[in-house]
């Protein structure tokens, strides 16, 4: 009997390209209005979160495209479709994240090796950075619930987040230049940003070779699903079982079964068959499942690999 309650999850929706358009928006505003904050400020905080807010726009764009990409039917020369573009897409963002972190810590040491005469007007610097944290909030807002199905989305969603904090870390900045005219903040703010990206990046790289290196998805437990292809009536042994999965919330499951040869003698493998590829779907969100369904003596000769 299988009486479990769904698995939590699903496979991305239509309208995150109509999200990452909003995002999208919202984020080239504010950098314009960032890097003119920057230029009459002389704040490298500010220019940094700038800068990192074109880095989303970009890879916003990107996210764009390889979702219109991953939206594309498949064909018979790519035969899952076109999904895996996004995971292209979220290692093009990793990488933009890792080398944006590396020039604004570059920029933020030498300054505060060698501050000069720098002055940072700390009143319009809290402003503009102000504006960028309420922008940023919303985008999170509205990104937060497709990014849990997205890999792609989700490398957008982190991006955001990064700028949320880091405009945060600047008006922390702004409010101690304005309050006791300490002009280092400015630079110390520059470097947390950098620090502050790199987890994020490593983590998403992870996410994005687990997929491509086809290991199965976080969260899924394979003996679970064995277990339950097990307790079907007629079924004797599960092997050579693989998951893995194209995107982030697109699974892919395989195996073979072993039946009773009863049930092959009864025709009754075709009943069996669609209740257990129901069962992936329903229970274990596995909408693509294949399983090759073959007479116990037979299995007994073949090596099982899982």
């Amino acid at each position: 009997m299988h009486d479990h309650a769904p698995a939590a999850g699903g496979i991305r929706s239509a309208g995150h390209r109509r999200l990452l358009a909003i995002s999208l928006t919202l984020t080239g505003t504010i950098m314009v209005v960032q890097i003119v904050g920057a230029v009459f400020t002389g704040s490298l905080a500010l220019l940094a979160d700038a800068a990192h807010m074109f880095t989303d726009a970009s890879a916003l764009v990107i996210a764009l495209i390889a979702a219109a990409v991953a939206a594309r039917p498949a064909d018979d020369r790519r035969t899952f479709g076109y999904q895996r573009a996004e995971v292209f897409g979220a290692l093009i963002n990793a990488i933009i994240l890792i080398l944006l972190s590396g020039w604004v810590g570059v920029e933020a040491i030498g300054r505060l090796l060698d501050p000069g005469e720098t002055e940072v007007a700390g009143g319009l610097m809290l402003v503009v950075a102000a504006i960028g944290l309420v922008a940023n909030a919303i985008s999170l807002w509205l990104l937060s619930h497709a990014q849990r199905t997205s890999i792609n989305v989700r490398g957008a969603y982190l991006e955001v987040m990064g700028d949320l904090i880091g405009s945060a870390m600047v008006i922390v900045a702004a409010v101690v230049i304005v309050t006791t005219g300490w002009m280092p903040a400015d630079a110390i703010a520059s470097l947390l940003i950098a620090v502050m990206i790199i987890p994020r990046a490593i983590a998403l790289l992870r996410e994005v070779f687990s997929v491509l290196s086809e290991s199965a998805p976080k969260g899924t437990a394979v003996s679970d699903i064995r277990t339950h292809l097990l307790g079907y009536d007629g079924v004797v042994g599960v092997h050579d079982v693989h998951v893995w999965q194209l995107t982030r919330g697109a699974p892919v499951f395989s195996a073979h079964v072993s039946v009773a040869p009863s049930w092959l003698a009864d025709g009754r493998s075709t009943t069996l068959l669609s209740d257990m590829q129901a069962c992936l779907a329903e229970h274990f969100d596995v909408a693509h499942s294949t399983f090759q369904i073959e007479p116990a003596e037979q299995s007994d000769c073949e090596p099982h690999h899982a």
